[in-house]
């Protein structure tokens, strides 16, 4: 087993992959909302423009930082040097090509639902006058979605990460930390009991 396995962080990013069907599903309904008022082409624009593009530049850029649970976050300061080290890993070149990589899936994945969304007509939660709230609703669920996915695919490629490269891997400098990285909510000491990698 890898020694940064260990890192219960990691874990706990990687199974959010299992809220990404319950928000697609969100999406499938935002869908179903009445019919469309606008062509398809612009529904779909704007839908993937406020569900992926804001995921896919984050990532990009200034990579979630995975020492955060909901809305609090590990102090940069109190990393320790393993810490460092994977958060490193998130900021590789083959972590950006795997970004754009899901990008695009996720794009071809909103089709499809976009054209199966008539079969949830029925089970639509607003009626057929709110086609702009579903809309709405639509995409801010694709944003979740795209979220759900991205985050666990970059720390399923850091989890891939041959130990001999972790080793030789330079932790990130602490003072890059907070501009380099999307830290969300408070900042804290400690999140869990144990969140440091064992020696």
């Amino acid at each position: 087993m890898r020694s940064f396995w260990k890192e219960p962080l990691l874990w706990i990013h990687l199974a959010g992959l299992a809220a990404l069907p319950l928000a697609l599903e969100m999406v499938w309904w935002g869908l179903a909302i009445g019919d469309p008022i606008v062509p398809v082409w612009i529904e779909l624009m704007l839908i993937a423009a406020l569900g992926i593009l804001p995921v896919l530049w984050m990532q990009l850029t200034s990579p979630f930082d995975i020492f955060s649970v909901l809305v609090v976050a590990i102090k940069p300061e109190k990393l320790t040097q393993e810490q460092r080290s994977l958060l490193s890993l998130f900021k590789t070149k083959k972590n950006s090509v795997l970004t754009i990589a899901a990008g695009l899936l996720m794009l071809w994945v909103l089709w499809q639902i976009y054209r199966v969304a008539p079969l949830a007509a029925t089970v639509a939660p607003l009626s057929s006058g709110w086609r702009l709230a579903g809309l709405l609703g639509a995409g801010l669920a694709f944003g979740l979605s795209n979220l759900f996915l991205q985050v666990p695919l970059s720390v399923a490629q850091v989890l891939l990460t041959r130990e001999s490269e972790f080793v030789a891997t330079e932790p990130y400098p602490v003072e890059k930390i907070r501009q380099d990285f999307t830290i969300p909510g408070l900042q804290v000491n400690r999140i869990l009991p144990f969140t440091e990698l064992e020696k």
